[in-house]
């Protein structure tokens, strides 16, 4: 009988991916008892091996050392605790981003762990802004309401005119505080309401948002693969008043251009480089 009640109790493992996280915590907290960090994956891996054999249900999640400092503040808690990272564990599976685990190896889990993290937190962070900005001055309109709309609707509109294949979008923004990344997947052989994962066109709409309802400067890249063909690579600007194609020196110039250093990039083999096409003629506008 007990043996069947713990079949069907539920667990999360909250795992600190960051080497300088781990780094952190050895610093901070003597009851961490934990001194290698890819000796601490490892056991992390065989742990949730074990726990999978039991069939026992269980999910992985970000250990954060500042968000777990934040949170013992918060409940007085002694952070130096095993008790404590314990009642943390349970509670960021509502406070935080959490995968179900289903026997995969952990360096595959991880990097999705994290980009869903990442992920999450620049929706929040875009959307927090897009609340801050208030209504208009002239017509009471919600502006960053109205951007979300827009942007989605333009999202829309590429979507459908870049047609069937694998579609690979990247939007990026220079937010207030920081440069913000967007990355969505489509399948363009898909119906429409399966064509993209909800929560990265969330994120995606979000930060194109930000461009349009505070004007910040933007861009945004669409690859498209098909069988038996060339990649296909366009690009805009994305401004206030929506996107603005790029010509196809452009989109030439920003892909075989090192960001960091500006030297010059040899072209990827199989892959052409287009002029962005017009979509923004039949796009909804807005005077904000």
């Amino acid at each position: 009988m007990r043996g069947a009640l713990r079949r069907e109790v539920v667990g999360t493992v909250a795992v600190l991916a960051d080497a300088s996280d781990f780094a952190l915590m050895r610093r901070r907290y003597r009851t961490f008892a934990f001194d290698d960090h890819p000796e601490y994956l490892r056991q992390v891996e065989a742990l949730l091996k074990s726990l999978a054999v039991r069939q026992l249900h269980t999910t992985l999640a970000l250990f954060d050392p500042e968000d777990f400092a934040a949170y013992c503040t918060q409940h007085a808690l002694d952070p130096d605790s095993a008790l404590s990272r314990s009642r943390y564990t349970a509670e960021i599976t509502d406070l935080g981003v959490t995968l179900p685990y289903a026997g995969e190896p952990l360096d595959s889990l991880l990097p999705e762990l994290i980009d869903t993290a990442v992920r999450r937190a620049t929706w929040e962070y875009a959307t927090a802004l897009l609340t801050g900005i208030g209504q208009c001055a002239e017509c009471g309109e919600d502006i960053g309401r109205a951007a979300l709309d827009r942007a989605s609707h333009l999202l829309t509109r590429l979507l459908e005119a870049a047609g069937p294949g694998r579609h690979h979008v990247v939007c990026s923004v220079h937010a207030p505080e920081e440069r913000l990344l967007a990355v969505l997947h489509a399948d363009g052989d898909s119906p429409p309401d399966s064509l993209v994962d909800a929560a990265e066109g969330a994120q995606f709409v979000a930060v194109m948002a930000i461009a349009i309802a505070l004007g910040r400067p933007g861009g945004l890249v669409l690859r498209t693969s098909t069988a038996g063909a060339p990649d296909r690579l366009h690009g805009w600007r994305l401004q206030k008043s929506g996107l603005i194609p790029l010509t196809e020196g452009e989109v030439f110039s920003a892909y075989c251009t090192d960001a960091t250093t500006g030297e010059p990039l040899s072209p990827e083999p199989g892959v052409e480089y287009r002029a962005g096409f017009d979509i923004a003629a039949d796009t909804p506008d807005s005077h904000h």
